[in-house]
């Protein structure tokens, strides 16, 4: 039997029509900055590009600088004046750039949660710049800058189909910020560096086909997949716990811990059974650990350490799921009966 992957929240399988888009971009040699007809042409991919990603965002492409990921975009927050509050759950991305300091500061989010998958509410009220952290949500759920109220807004190519090591920053019109790397004044200034003119390309071209899903109801499909994989192994495993279950969630992602069984003695079973699932944030340098997330929310260490994430993706087939929930079941038995 063919392997299965269902880790789309850590990296999503590259779209083809972010293949096409690169495999296109190859074989423009110019530099973006020249000015020069090779350059011209290399510059209007990255224009077209630019314009794609603020189509999905909800922005305008002034508003869009191309980074090398959304870890590099997040960096922003070493750069504003004042505290940066995050939020408890966010990403390591995020929660690595917290600081004390005065005045109104940063206030740094996730929309949706990669590990457990729940949507966040936009807070209200809120002095000083908000930063949102789109990286999951961009493309699954509705979603538009212009109308979020937030100031700026990382996201990452990788997460949506498109390649991997690029990503990008949202800046608000109008809101000035220091150089997320200072040199020849690309971006606008705002991030300097030759851009990865292939990549972009992928993105942009990833960007369009995510929006055109979303659109179409794909993501609809995806959730009924998610609540058939949440029903079966719930019947054969009535203690597990469905973080997030009955909230607002990703329609592709189901987090559940099984007191007693590790998460990563499930990752690793499930992955010698043929299915690829991951325990928390796959950005640990290949880690396996307690999630942080889930004892930011209340969990004891018993949940924490025994979580799993299931994230799937356009591409996944109900029979998929079917075989998932087969192997998880039979693995849950033998593990039950090592311990009795």
């Amino acid at each position: 039997m063919s392997r299965v992957y269902l880790d789309h929240n850590a990296s999503a399988p590259l779209r083809p029509e972010a293949r096409a888009a690169m495999l296109a971009a190859l074989d423009v040699a110019g530099n973006p900055s020249s000015v020069h007809a090779e350059g011209r042409a290399a510059r209007a991919l990255v224009e077209a590009a630019r314009a794609e990603v603020a189509a999905a965002v909800g922005c305008t492409p002034v508003e869009v600088v191309f980074t090398s990921g959304a870890t590099e975009a997040a960096s922003v927050l070493a750069r504003l004046p004042g505290r940066v509050e995050v939020e408890p759950t966010a990403h390591d991305a995020l929660w690595a750039q917290r600081r004390e300091g005065e005045g109104a500061g940063s206030y740094a989010m996730g929309l949706a949660n990669g590990e457990t998958g729940l949507i966040a509410a936009l807070p209200e009220g809120r002095a000083g710049l908000l930063l949102l952290d789109l990286t999951q949500a961009l493309g699954r759920v509705p979603f538009s800058f212009a109308w979020s109220g937030a100031d700026l807004a990382v996201l990452s190519a990788h997460k949506l189909g498109g390649p991997k090591g690029v990503g990008a920053l949202i800046v608000r019109d109008g809101l000035d910020i220091a150089s997320l790397l200072p040199g020849g004044g690309q971006e606008s200034g705002r991030r300097s560096g030759t851009e990865n003119v292939i990549g972009i390309a992928g993105f942009g071209a990833a960007a369009t086909a995510a929006l055109r899903d979303q659109a179409d109801g794909v993501w609809a499909r995806v959730a009924e997949l998610r609540n058939i994989l949440e029903t079966g192994v719930e019947a054969a495993s009535p203690e597990t716990i469905f973080v997030g279950k009955g909230g607002l969630r990703l329609p592709n992602t189901t987090c559940f811990a099984t007191p007693e069984w590790k998460g990563e003695t499930q990752v690793m079973a499930m992955d010698l059974a043929g299915f690829a699932i991951s325990a928390g944030s796959a950005c640990s340098s290949g880690k396996v650990r307690e999630s942080r997330v889930l004892r930011a929310m209340g969990f004891g260490a018993d949940v924490a350490g025994s979580a799993v994430r299931v994230s799937l993706g356009p591409q996944t087939r109900e029979d998929e799921v079917l075989r998932f929930v087969q192997a998880w079941v039979e693995r849950r038995a033998r593990q039950r009966a090592r311990a009795a």
